[in-house]
């Protein structure tokens, strides 16, 4: 027969249990979510090395978030809601340092991404982001971007689409870096990246960002450390809305979307 004294180690053990289990959930969890964000948002200094930073974001544990209409029943796969790329290779040209300032800061600019799941017009921000726009219009108009693939979506704690990898990997960059810049945008409030906004990927250093960067389809909880630099439209929304809906491959809250998003064209326009 268990004694009274027996029985009460016995459930301070199973309370012990209990509270190392929830532990070691909450870590289990933190650790992926500063994963996702250190990889969702990281870019390559030089070259092709991946310079991923991780625990460089803290955020809760809350989903009340998260949309079961962006991340489909792992049971069932989705359909992919994009067409087939257009024919033609990425570019593998990298530069050794950034170009020349020539961006027209007071002139309005704006990117065209014409993807295989539609087209995401961009507003930039010249004025606020200057050597960020200018890179940008550099690129594209190497044709840097074109035929790349967006090579990756997260749909738990934050929510955004990463793009501007030629290798398509996460790990591909131009070969020079740019400064952090319009960090206190007046958009950015809380600690939130609003729907709709396209910011920067970096490493989690200072000035450490290249090529990469990711469009915000969700207000997203994240420290001001990614320049904001341009917004989305509303059509763009409605696109980018269409690829989170088909969800990621893992089912984890990160990996490569199930929609084929490759860019056929970008192209930046001065008005």
């Amino acid at each position: 027969m268990v004694s009274q004294e027996q029985r009460r180690r016995q459930l301070a053990r199973e309370k012990f249990l209990r509270q190392q289990q929830r532990r070691t959930s909450a870590r289990r969890k933190a650790r992926m979510r500063n994963s996702v964000i250190a990889s969702a948002l990281g870019v390559v200094i030089i070259g092709s090395l991946a310079l991923y930073t991780t625990g460089v974001l803290k955020e809760d544990d809350s989903k009340e978030n998260a949309s079961s209409e962006v991340t489909p029943s792992a049971s069932t796969k989705p359909t992919d809601p994009c067409e087939k790329p257009a024919e033609g290779k990425v570019k593998t040209a990298t530069w050794k340092k950034e170009p020349e300032l020539t961006v027209d800061k007071p002139a309005k600019y704006t990117m065209k991404l014409a993807t295989t799941c539609g087209d995401i017009d961009i507003a930039l921000k010249a004025s606020a982001a200057p050597h960020t726009v200018n890179s940008f219009d550099f690129l594209a108009g190497k044709g840097y971007f074109d035929h790349s693939k967006c090579h990756r979506l997260t749909t738990d704690g934050i929510y955004v689409l990463q793009c501007g990898d030629p290798a398509g990997t996460g790990t591909g960059g131009p070969g020079y870096t740019i400064p952090d810049e319009n960090l206190k945008d007046k958009s950015l409030k809380d600690n939130i990246y609003p729907a709709g906004t396209v910011a920067m990927a970096n490493t989690g250093q200072k000035n450490s960002g290249g090529s990469q960067f990711f469009l915000v389809y969700q207000d997203s909880q994240l420290p001001p450390s990614y320049t904001p630099f341009g917004t989305v439209s509303e059509s763009g929304m409605k696109v980018l809305k269409k690829i989170a809906g088909a969800g990621e491959s893992t089912g984890q809250g990160d990996g490569a979307p199930n929609a084929t998003v490759v860019i056929n064209k970008a192209t930046v326009t001065k008005s």
